[in-house]
């Protein structure tokens, strides 16, 4: 079973932190493995997943994308989550273990703004006391989720270093983690950061892949044939991913962000182009220069627009588990436009990319192959964007022209 126990994917993952945050990560490590153990822990999360949540999501049979696509593809709909997002899964369950840690604040970076309103959220809840790092260019084009965040009572600190968007987000949360590391527990949005942050997400939002095979078991009486979700940080893809882990004769794809092309350098495709490194405490793969040193990543797609990605997605394509493959910022809004259109579902930007691929997969699909696609969120926090790559919509007989 992976990671093993210094937190190794193979040859990525573990802890590259100051000496400060090891006795905190080892706190983490222990409160988790026996939070695992309780049952009463694993009630409550449940409770919560259920009741606060909305969870079951439905696996729902898109029948005029598959007419599209030439193949039978359901959705797993995350997007119909409390707080519009899968991003919630992982929250419950981390301010649930820090709690049990008696930390009572907490800190969270935020790209899509997703996570951060997923953590603001639970710490409203819970009574606890939030502060969000975002980027400045992040909260510019996603405005509505920072003002979602504020009403729920986080502080929002804008970043306006490097980039401007998660990665230097992620750099200001360590940097607040290091100083506070007594009463503030951190709650990381995706499967990176080290040891045991990528399992214990993973773990936490397994949960969608778990009852993604007990769905489709029950709707077509076998396993899926295809496994399909994007990839930023990876959260939503490993979440799904793992429960089929075993099973060799489901193929996963996970969906990075082409941006403007490959070969124009402006991506955040970490798998595809990048190379093996150490950011934000693991040894994964990453957009960096020669001497080390990251480079900018670029995705319409706030939630892509990182410049690595989880190490346990590092091993699954070093391994061939995984096939990895990018879309760029036009053919998301493809793809976004075609599940408008087609199925009345808007959806987030990020999981636009994965709808956009199945155009890519129709060539080999055959008629009664069944992928399943994580639709790991809605596309209300994207509106702005569109309408700004789009100025020339128009309601009713719909123009997408791009605009740029």
């Amino acid at each position: 079973m992976i990671p093993d126990k210094t937190g190794h994917f193979g040859a990525f993952g573990g802890k590259f932190v100051p000496e400060t945050l090891i006795f905190a990560l080892d706190e983490l490590e222990k409160a988790y493995a026996k939070a695992k153990k309780d049952k009463a822990f694993a009630s409550e999360l449940k409770y919560y997943l259920r009741d606060y949540a909305g969870r079951p999501t439905p696996l729902y049979f898109a029948a005029n994308l598959s007419r599209k696509a030439g193949a039978k593809i359901y959705l797993k709909r995350e997007d119909l989550l409390h707080t519009g997002a899968h991003k919630i899964n992982n929250t419950l369950g981390q301010i649930l273990l820090a709690r049990r840690m008696n930390k009572r604040r907490i800190i969270a970076e935020t790209g899509a703004g997703q996570h951060g309103v997923a953590t603001a959220t639970v710490c409203a809840l819970f009574g606890m006391k939030c502060r969000v790092y975002m980027g400045e260019e992040d909260i510019a084009r996603q405005r509505l989720n920072v003002f979602r965040m504020k009403l729920l009572g986080a502080e929002v600190s804008r970043v306006k270093s490097g980039s401007r968007t998660l990665k230097d987000a992620t750099s200001e949360a360590i940097r607040d983690w290091v100083t506070n590391v007594r009463d503030t527990h951190y709650i990381i949005g995706s499967v990176v950061g080290p040891h045991p942050y990528p399992m214990m997400v993973r773990d936490f939002q397994s949960v969608l892949g778990a009852e993604a095979r007990r769905q489709i078991m029950r709707k077509e009486g076998r396993l899926p044939d295809y496994l399909l979700a994007c990839v930023g940080g990876g959260s939503n893809a490993m979440g799904l991913f793992y429960k089929f882990f075993a099973d060799r004769s489901v193929k996963f794809i996970g969906v990075e962000g082409a941006g403007k092309g490959i070969g124009s350098g402006a991506h955040s495709a970490s798998l595809l182009a990048g190379t093996t490194g150490v950011l934000h405490g693991s040894k994964s793969s990453l957009l960096q220069d020669r001497y080390g040193q990251i480079k900018n990543a670029h995705s319409i797609a706030a939630g892509l627009d990182y410049p690595g990605t989880g190490p346990e997605h590092a091993y699954y394509k070093s391994t061939g588990r995984a096939r990895y493959v990018a879309v760029a910022d036009r053919q998301a809004l493809e793809g976004f436009k075609m599940l408008s259109e087609l199925e009345g579902i808007i959806p987030a930007l990020e999981s636009a990319h994965a709808i956009y691929y199945l155009t890519k997969m129709k060539s080999y699909l055959k008629k009664n192959d069944i992928v399943i696609v994580c639709l790991s969120g809605r596309g209300d926090k994207d509106i702005d964007i569109i309408m700004e790559y789009t100025p020339h919509s128009r309601v009713g007989n719909v123009n997408l022209s791009i605009a740029r």
